[in-house]
């Protein structure tokens, strides 16, 4: 594979393992997919903004505690380089799931991610989530 198309697929295998990570209720494996320095940004969809890795793997294990399971499908990525150690780009996600209190929750959103090269790996360094459809985020207090 071509360094170029090591790089689009280590940036892919990030948002794969930030969505896996949640799903399997393993906040540290979600976290891992982040800069030390990254934002989280769902104010679009009714939730908050956490800025550096202790704020959002505070939100990932608020998320954990309160859900009783969830699943995101994460597609469509069109990734643009900006240097050989940054870039950005869009996905699509497609969350749902029922908290422990029994609401059910539904997301169909874009997110707009910045990523950086940190080490020999590739990095979520920021990720604003906006909604593509209504969301359906009642009952969920992560």
């Amino acid at each position: 594979m071509s360094d170029r198309a090591t790089d689009i697929q280590q940036i892919i295998n990030a948002t794969h393992l930030y969505a896996r990570g949640l799903d399997l209720f393993r906040p540290q494996e979600a976290l891992s997919a982040y800069t030390d320095d990254a934002y989280w940004d769902a104010t679009a969809v009714g939730l908050e903004r956490f800025e550096g890795a202790a704020e959002i793997l505070g939100f990932f294990e608020a998320d954990a505690a309160s859900m009783a399971e969830q699943f995101h499908i994460v597609t469509n990525h069109v990734i643009e380089f900006d240097g050989p150690d940054d870039a950005h780009g869009t996905n699509y996600v497609f969350a749902e799931g029922k908290t422990k209190s029994g609401a059910s929750i539904r997301a169909v959103a874009l997110n707009e991610d910045v990523y950086r090269r940190t080490g020999d790996t590739w990095k979520i360094s920021g990720r604003a989530i906006s909604p593509l459809t209504a969301p359906e985020m009642e009952g969920f207090d992560a």
